[in-house]
């Protein structure tokens, strides 16, 4: 062993236990006193023979003479033709090209044009909603905002949600019992917000107490609820309330229904369900 190895001490591991955060390490053999000044016998290097630098030398000048006899082969052979640059021109197919799509086939040719038109129809008998007031059926930023708690806040989110319009509707019949749907279309350049603004109307609808849920068939993740607890204050009429919220392409539907009785199932998932055949 070379003088400047390192010797194993016994007495310094038994003494320093080993650290437990790193991994343990092999330990060789502990070398005796008396075998320590005894030098290790060297490791002999072989040497390479002549018979493989021979071969060596035999391969290296191989190659070079094959090398130049290709060269010669390839001089004394005409050059090959090359293929001209330019194709031939390849006739266009006649005709127009394909017809656009349909309305009932593109989502978009739908949704881009009046988007009041897809709405529900107000039922025979029913009459205008009166918070509706003198509104052309369109909802601008401003006033979809302001049908928030906080419309502030609201407002500056739906900017950030690349809000584009909505189409608003309602009505009432009887004196107790009134409809509002609203179909909210965003520009989603940069997000899907219908997708996210029907999940938040998923998780405003869940969070009241006491309420039924149901998905609306041939939506994916459309929803109904009827909430089965009343709003009631002094010298009111209890108010019992049910939505629906889903979405389609780049518009989210908003539905709600207000009866002083308990609203049933069918009514919501009847106004979810034909609202969403129409988009």
């Amino acid at each position: 062993m070379p003088e400047d190895a390192p010797v194993a001490d016994p007495g310094a591991q038994a003494s320093e236990p080993a650290q437990a955060s790193e991994p343990a390490q092999a330990v060789g053999p502990v070398v005796r006193a008396a075998e320590a000044d005894v030098p290790a016998e060297p490791r002999v290097r072989r040497r390479r023979g002549r018979t493989a630098l021979l071969i060596a030398t035999a391969a290296v000048l191989g190659l070079v003479a094959g090398t130049c006899t290709g060269f010669v082969i390839q001089a004394d052979r005409e050059p090959t033709k090359l293929a001209p640059l330019s194709q031939p021109v390849v006739a266009q197919a006649k005709g127009d090209g394909p017809e656009p799509l349909s309305a009932a086939q593109d989502h978009r040719v739908k949704t881009d044009g009046d988007l009041r038109k897809l709405l529900l129809p107000r039922p025979k008998g029913a009459k205008t909603a009166d918070w509706l007031g003198d509104a052309d059926g369109w909802m601008d930023v401003g006033a979809y905002a302001e049908s928030y708690e906080k419309p502030a806040g609201a407002f500056r989110e739906l900017i950030a949600d690349e809000y584009r319009r909505a189409a608003v509707t309602g009505w009432s019949s009887g004196s107790t019992y009134t409809v509002e749907v609203r179909l909210v279309q965003f520009r989603q350049e940069e997000k899907l917000a219908a997708a996210d603004s029907a999940e938040e109307g998923h998780y405003w609808a869940a969070k009241k107490s006491d309420t039924s849920d149901w998905p609306v068939p041939g939506t994916g993740d459309g929803v109904a609820y009827v909430h089965n607890k009343p709003d009631t204050k002094p010298g009111y009429l209890p108010l019992y309330e049910a939505e629906a919220h889903a979405w389609r392409g780049d518009v989210a539907v908003e539905i709600w229904v207000y009866d002083s009785k308990p609203i049933p199932k069918a009514k919501i998932m009847d106004l979810a369900e034909r609202q969403m055949e129409r988009l």
